[in-house]
């Protein structure tokens, strides 16, 4: 297989020596040139005919948003891996880039990480990603039965919707959350892998597109319907069984998946409190986060669904989940939301037979 070419899109000299260096530390990546703003990089992309573009948000004359508007307009399938600051300011433009089209994103070094943490971080999070994006040639396992031999669980009443998601998430939730009805009777909680300031703007964002309420989470919060806590950059979120409440724990617990938040941790604690009367949902994203957590709910009695390969940015998470016969349904991302609504109703039939 020949390397990834990437073209490096910085107005930063020492951004674009760092990125070139830490990239061509790999074999299965090449450096296939860089630009200095928006208006160069549209030129050079026929020129070096890149696999992968990383483009920077703030450069003179023509922006990495105004830039990535033009690519995706003339390069709709181009992978493009947003470069941040760990700002508002640069959280904001990185969640206004991802609703463009961007691919994914990581954020730049900041003040208070170390040089050689820093370039370590950015290194790791930048190679998994790339290639994540561009190897598309490596299949996910398939399960070894076909999903309709899987064990069926009997439709149970359900209490609480875990979502699990990463590369691709920010959208994802984006075209899910507003199919939701004003009135969804249960509580949802969410793990969106992203860091600190990120997930806070992304509830923010969420909450003005629905009639939910949507928050980050916070420690002792109880869980209500109609509410939607997203798990908080750099900390596990948990649910806790606390006498006839259910409250959201937070906590920084080692990584788990290389995760914080991982959806493993969240899930764990779900299938534990809610057993059978919870469902997952795992969307889009790079990894296998949400595959151990998914079985321990399957374990319970819970039920868990899936978003398809083809509508999916990377279909890593729910690939996996699917690989390792996990699933109950597998969905494009049109057909989530009604399928949770589908799911949750049956909630509100089962406890009006048990009143009776």
């Amino acid at each position: 297989m020949p390397p990834i070419r990437v073209l490096i899109v910085d107005d930063s000299a020492v951004i674009r020596k760092l990125l070139n260096n830490l990239l061509a530390s790999d074999p299965e990546i090449v450096v296939a040139g860089t630009a200095g703003n928006g208006r160069l990089a549209l030129a050079r992309i026929p020129e070096v005919k890149p696999d992968l573009v990383t483009l920077d948000i703030e450069m003179p004359g023509m922006d990495g948003l105004e830039a990535l508007v033009e690519i995706r307009r003339l390069y709709p399938k181009l992978p493009v891996n947003m470069f941040s600051t760990l700002t508002e300011r640069g959280a904001t433009a990185t969640l206004d880039a991802l609703a463009r089209g961007a691919s994914d994103y990581v954020t730049k070094p900041s003040h208070g990480e170390t040089a050689d943490i820093s370039q370590a971080r950015v290194r790791d999070e930048l190679l998994g990603k790339i290639k994540s994006l561009c190897i598309t040639n490596v299949p996910v396992p398939r399960p070894k039965v076909p999903l309709a031999e899987l064990p069926r669980i009997s439709p149970g009443r359900i209490d609480l919707v875990a979502i699990g998601t990463s590369t691709g998430g920010p959208n994802a939730l984006t075209a899910l959350i507003p199919q939701l009805p004003r009135d969804f009777p249960v509580p949802i909680v969410i793990v969106q892998h992203m860091p600190p300031l990120f997930t806070r703007l992304l509830a923010e964002r969420l909450n003005t597109l629905t009639g939910l309420d949507v928050q980050e989470g916070r420690e002792g919060q109880k869980l209500r319907s109609g509410q939607i806590w997203i798990a908080p950059g750099d900390h596990h979120m948990t649910v806790i069984r606390r006498g006839t409440e259910t409250i959201i724990g937070i906590n920084r617990e080692p990584h788990e998946n290389s995760c914080r938040p991982a959806v493993d941790v969240l899930f764990r604690s779900v299938a534990q409190v809610y057993g059978a009367n919870a469902l997952a949902v795992v969307l889009t994203g790079m990894g296998a986060d949400g595959t151990r957590g998914s079985s321990e709910i399957r374990t319970a009695g819970g039920q868990v669904i899936v978003q398809d390969e083809a509508s999916s940015v990377v279909w890593g998470m729910p690939g996996s989940v699917v690989a390792a016969n996990l699933s109950d349904r597998v969905l494009p991302l049109t057909g989530i939301a009604p399928e949770v609504v589908r799911r949750v109703s049956l909630r509100r039939t089962l406890v009006a037979a048990a009143s009776r």
